[in-house]
């Protein structure tokens, strides 16, 4: 490794040159075929080397004392060799598999550590927890929790395979697409990001084309700016798309404007469904009237809207943040409702899509390919939780819940291991899970750090970054393919996780079984080899890995020059000889299944549950992703720039409250309280808030969050006992200007 050179390497807000010199990071620049390229990689410099980085082992004091009054969090810690921190973990998770089973064993990982394929956080833990018998893992994620368990029931689909495979490409879009419906938003910001990377960054670019084609593009949300400037903006009160969603139904059923004919050759249950938004069950009929009172839209809009619907090949397009809300399940079953209604599912730029700006590659035209991957084994513990459900775990070991049909148990969970992801940042009321967190016996986190996750664990291992480690880059849907070079020397006495997960396994006998008696460059090695003859297979060329370390990158002719796909184009040509995989064969508009589930909160089709208000709370709060990183990555750097968070939040609202932009302000409700400066704009409805989540959590001796981190008053509960998904959205809070120092 010489004293200066630059190379480009890749990560989940895409590619980007680095620059090296003496062992040190000195600045990043855009990676040149990216069309609009974050600003996130310029923080990467002062991130790597930045004083919070975990220099080597720790033990927290109270821990090693076996002190039991010693709270994580509040604690102090030891230094310690190597040799001797892999001696505590490994004895700690002998007696705990001896003591209570693997079944008390909770494999924490989120996944977003790395772009890398090999060093893949996830992988790596969960391939080493299954080499000693297993772990009790979690379902689902915090982004897509609630869809993840509806989809399937009304389409018959993973969640998975409808947003990355049965989905109108933007290329589709661009061609059959009149209407361009947008339930929550398409940030570009967000798309900025994806599971192992975005390398052309284009879903603005899309926009000034529509917008160049006379497309129609409505954006419905609290927020203009959350979508692209090009749309037109329907302000809408937060938690009530679905009483939209109704209404736009009634219009199209009274105006006879349905498709009959494919809701009764494609969709099962539409004449039960149906009763229940014209009022014939009991209910108050769902009228554009109605649903004014609800989402402040004027009624004629709400007509005007549903017409224009029907006029035109229409694709709805829906936010995954209108499931992370209470109830999230109901607006992403009713948007395959709407869409079926308009008889468009399986034409091209029609139907419906989920995700579109949620992460950059959604609506890419790349060939799915499967891309080099580090397998994580079998598990053999079948027990889990649904991912947000971590502290009722931890607080309730034994204790009943409900979880898409099944009545199941929480586990009694002595050990967590934690390795990628910060849950003190993305868990919901932290307050509750910094609670949680002190009844396991130990928490182990490899971390590069010192987050707010890794102060409260009992043994730290300080983690490479990734480029402190060489790897392999590639995610789905883009057509390019990294070779990541190792930068620099790790930092301090890091090492990557394969090294440390290879430590352990030697002292629980079992090494061979998670190396394979392979280093980590013959790992990278041989996965990839094994995506090099998969892609040659598929008659796609792919460059050797030895070729790849010379050029450093490759942009694989995977583009799809032919027609797009079409999704669901088999099931509308033939929805006998090609049913979904759901009992009746169709789109269940209404879901026996679900209706057996006698959960009140969702029956057996989707209805509208008014968002719960407290007087005492007044302005609904939102908290989406920040702008300028990924989740809370980075935020070691970016904090070094801006004290506090950024709170928006309408001039209406600051006047009755006589506070001023640049104030720094107090957010609080029944669950906590954080700091942000007032920021004041008119592109947010009146009543509502937003605060960006990506700040570590901090909080004072009193329980003040000073980083300005909004899952402080997040509510802890499940979106339904359908989903168990994180409802981070549309939480009651106030605010005053801070009196305090």
């Amino acid at each position: 490794m010489g004293k200066k050179f630059s190379k480009v390497t890749t990560s989940h807000w895409g590619a980007f040159n680095v620059f090296v010199e003496n062992d040190k990071i000195i600045n990043t620049e855009p990676f040149h075929a990216d069309p609009a390229p974050p600003n996130i990689s310029q923080l990467v410099p002062n991130a790597v080397h930045h004083s919070k980085r975990v220099d080597q082992p720790y033990v927290r004091k109270g821990w090693l004392k076996k002190n039991t009054t010693s709270a994580r969090g509040n604690d102090e810690y030891v230094p310690l060799s190597w040799e001797d921190a892999i001696e505590l973990a490994a004895n700690e998770l002998i007696r705990v598999k001896n003591d209570f089973g693997n079944e008390a064993i909770f494999g924490g990982s989120y996944g977003w550590a790395s772009a890398g394929r090999f060093h893949h956080s996830q992988s790596q833990l969960h391939r080493f927890l299954n080499s000693i018998g297993g772990y009790v893992s979690s379902y689902a994620s915090y982004s897509t929790g609630a869809a993840q368990a509806i989809i399937p029931h009304v389409l018959g689909l993973n969640f998975h395979k409808v947003t990355w495979g049965e989905i109108n490409s933007w290329k589709l879009i661009k061609k059959h697409t009149d209407n361009l419906i947008i339930f929550g938003g398409i940030n570009p910001k967000n798309s900025q990001v994806s599971m192992g990377g975005s390398t052309e960054h284009d879903v603005s670019n899309h926009f000034r084309n529509f917008k160049q084609l006379g497309k129609n593009m409505v954006s419905i949300s609290p927020q203009q700016d959350d979508s692209p400037k090009e749309t037109t903006w329907l302000p809408i009160i937060p938690g009530t798309d679905m009483a939209l969603m109704l209404a736009i139904a009634y219009v199209l059923e009274t105006e006879k404007l349905a498709n009959q004919m494919f809701l009764n050759t494609h969709s099962s249950g539409y004449e039960l469904f149906k009763k229940y938004f014209l009022g014939e069950d009991g209910h108050s009929a769902k009228t554009p009237e109605w649903a004014s009172q609800q989402t402040g839209i004027n009624a004629s809009t709400i007509r005007d809207l549903a017409r224009n619907m029907a006029s035109g090949r229409t694709l709805i397009c829906v936010s995954w943040s209108l499931q992370r809300a209470r109830y999230g399940e109901h607006p992403f079953w009713m948007a395959c409702v709407l869409a079926a209604m308009l008889g468009q599912i399986g034409l091209p730029g029609g139907g419906v899509g989920f995700g579109y700006g949620a992460i950059g590659n959604v609506g890419k035209t790349a060939k799915r390919m499967q891309g080099p991957l580090f397998e994580q084994g079998q598990n053999p513990i079948s027990d889990f939780i649904p991912v947000s459900r971590i502290s009722d775990m931890l607080l309730n070991p034994g204790g009943p819940y409900n979880f898409n049909g099944e009545k199941r148990i929480y586990p009694d969970i002595k050990l967590v291991y934690w390795c990628g992801g910060n849950p003190f940042h993305h868990h919901q009321d932290l307050n509750r899970l910094n609670k949680a967190w002190q009844y396991p016996e130990t928490i182990i986190v490899n971390e590069p750090w010192w987050t707010a996750t890794a102060q409260r664990a009992d043994l730290v291992f300080p983690a490479t970054t990734q480029f402190e480690r060489s790897d392999i880059g590639w995610a789905k849907g883009d057509p390019y393919i990294f070779y990541m070079p190792q930068m620099i020397p790790p930092v301090g006495l890091a090492k990557n996780d394969y090294d440390i997960f290879t430590a352990l396994s030697k002292k629980l006998n079992c090494e061979e079984r998670f190396t394979e008696n392979q280093s980590s460059e013959e790992w990278i090695e041989a996965i990839y080899d094994k995506f090099y003859r998969q892609a040659r297979s598929q008659g796609i060329n792919v460059a050797d890995l030895k070729t790849l370390k010379e050029k450093n990158f490759e942009r694989m002719s995977i583009d799809q020059d032919e027609e797009d796909y079409v999704p669901f184009q088999a099931f509308r040509d033939d929805p006998l000889r090609n049913p979904l995989g759901t009992p009746s064969g169709k789109i269940e508009i209404y879901s026996e299944k679900i209706a057996k589930f006698n959960y009140p909160e969702i029956p057996g089709h989707p209805i509208f549950n008014r968002p719960f208000l407290n007087q005492k709370f007044p302005l609904r709060l939102l908290s989406p992703q920040p702008h300028d990183k990924l989740h809370s990555q980075l935020q070691v750097a970016a904090e070094d720039k801006t004290k506090h968070a950024i709170l928006i939040m309408n001039p209406q609202d600051a006047k009755e409250r006589r506070i001023s932009e640049g104030d720094l302000i107090k957010i609080w409700n029944s669950r906590g309280s954080c700091l942000a400066t007032l920021k004041l704009q008119e592109t947010i409805i009146a009543g509502v808030i937003s605060l960006a989540t990506g700040a570590w959590f901090s909080p004072t001796k009193d329980g003040l969050d000073i980083s300005g981190n909004p899952n402080v008053l997040t509510a802890d509960t499940g979106t339904s006992d359908l989903g168990q998904g994180s409802a981070a959205h549309n939480i009651e809070v106030e605010v005053e200007k801070y009196q305090g120092v």
